[in-house]
């Protein structure tokens, strides 16, 4: 060991734990096919037709019934039925509805399976801390906002999904733990594998003509999430002692598909995801780079990345031409460098927003409000009446967080989220790097709040990273 070395916190020990280890002091959980079938079936219904696309919910909101990583599976299916592709699957009808009866089922199961607190103070403590910040969304929309109904069920949305979220993973064994990370990992590369023969063809551009979309129903969304899947990937790399070129390879198809998605936020949140994640993490987590990073000592990885390099310097013409449509959207956008395309797309909603921080500083706009109210539409459903779409545009979450907010609201939701990348870092370089990916691609698109479409996918990411660990959990992993 470095002599230089922090010693490893216990909570973080888990994370570091050699897999042989772990393997000898708890029982992996055993594979079963009935425990995806129900899955499998309600990926038929989404794709038959649309009355069965409604039904593809409810399934999903039974199966979560069934236990804490049914829950998580169930949610992550959720992301998926709300994001295909409408070349792919059908319209449903009543698909926010359905949505909410998924989140509900899983909220319901954390209470049915031990409650949302099981697993001793500190593993409960992140879930509270949840619970409380949404409370008090809801008492600041109360009192501030000017459509109340949409602030507090925007609000309540946010808070149930996030603190499900949480408890799932904080209430799962280790083995459990690394299984439902490694699903939620195989889901997004399955979304890879299966976008992949679309961008020869039509059906992989349907939104505009131009950005690969895959199987996803926007650039926009196909683009942020293989960025986190990029990062993702890329931090095992950094993460192993002995990287495998399979993960090397999904890199790189990752970056691929970003560029070709034209998705810009994406590309940015990536490649900064991944370099802040190696500069921040040892200082989150307490581990030295050189526990932390073994792969930085691999000769593949660095095989890898002199031969990309060179790759790079001989082909510059090709990759300069490549970017240049990549940041001008095959010549939809008129930018010459990133910033010029971030000021053209972002600025007059930065300054409509910090005109109305400077109008109120202290109370904030409303929760969930766009900045200029009068230009929302709100959808209802037909039969309750409830706002189920409130659609805003925001970029640079930070500023979006201080208007609605306002200043003293603002620094309690920057406590929550230092608090859940502290135990992100704690739980290793892979959590904490998808963490960061995931609040930068909101310096583009204010969704972590949001919790259907992508915003579920950024949930349920940032709560297998922020969920804290249970001593003793990491007792029976180190032996």
């Amino acid at each position: 060991m470095d002599k230089f070395a922090r010693p490893m916190p216990p909570h973080a020990a888990m994370a570091y734990a050699p897999p042989w280890l772990a393997g000898r002091r708890e029982a992996r959980p055993r594979f079963s096919i009935w425990t995806y079938a129900p899955l499998l079936a309600a990926l038929a219904l989404r794709l038959a037709s649309g009355p069965t696309a409604d039904l593809s919910y409810l399934a999903l909101a039974a199966y979560a019934l069934a236990g804490r990583p049914h829950a998580l599976r169930a949610l992550a299916m959720s992301w998926l039925f709300s994001m295909i592709s409408p070349g792919i699957a059908p319209d449903a009808a009543y698909a926010a509805l359905g949505r909410y009866a998924v989140l509900g089922g899983a909220a319901l199961s954390m209470l049915l399976h031990g409650g949302l607190f099981k697993g001793s103070p500190p593993g409960g403590g992140m879930v509270l801390a949840t619970i409380l910040l949404g409370l008090f969304l809801v008492l600041h929309s109360y009192f501030v906002s000017p459509m109340v109904d949409v602030s507090v069920l925007k609000a309540v949305s946010w808070a149930i999904a996030m603190a499900a979220i949480l408890s799932a993973w904080t209430g799962l064994t280790p083995a459990e733990r690394d299984r439902a990370a490694g699903e939620l990992f195989g889901l997004l590369v399955l979304v890879l594998l299966v976008s992949l023969p679309l961008i020869a063809l039509p059906i992989g551009y349907l939104r505009n003509g131009t950005g690969f979309q895959g199987i996803l129903n926007h650039p926009q969304a196909f683009g942020p999430t293989m960025a986190l899947l990029g990062a993702w990937a890329a931090a095992r790399l950094l993460g192993e002692r002995h990287p495998t070129w399979r993960s090397v390879i999904l890199v790189g198809f990752c970056l691929f598909v970003v560029l070709a998605s034209e998705a810009r936020t994406a590309g940015v949140a990536m490649v900064l995801g991944i370099g802040l994640s190696v500069m921040a993490a040892p200082g989150f987590s307490g581990v030295s780079v050189r526990r932390l990073l073994p792969g930085l000592r691999s000769p593949r990885l660095w095989t890898a990345f002199f031969a990309a390099l060179l790759a790079g310097l001989m082909l510059a013409p090709v990759i300069a031409q490549k970017f240049d449509h990549y940041i001008t959207k095959s010549g939809r956008a008129e930018a010459g460098s990133l910033f010029q395309a971030y000021d053209q797309s972002r600025g007059r909603l930065i300054d409509k927003m910090t005109e109305n921080i400077v109008k109120r500083p202290f109370t904030g706009s409303g929760f969930g409000i766009a900045s200029e109210p009068a230009l929302m539409i709100v959808r209802r459903d037909p039969i309750l009446g409830l706002p189920v779409g409130a659609s805003i545009e925001k970029g640079v979450l930070p500023l979006a967080i201080v208007e609605e907010v306002g200043i003293a609201g603002a620094l309690l939701v920057g406590a929550w989220f230092f608090r859940l990348m502290r135990n992100a870092g704690r739980r290793g370089i892979a959590p904490f790097a998808v963490g960061l990916t995931a609040i930068i691609l909101n310096f583009g698109e204010a969704t972590l709040f949001s919790a259907g479409g992508l915003g579920l996918l950024l949930l349920l990411l940032l709560g297998w990273g922020g969920a804290s660990a249970r001593p003793a959990m990491d007792a029976r992993r180190l032996g």
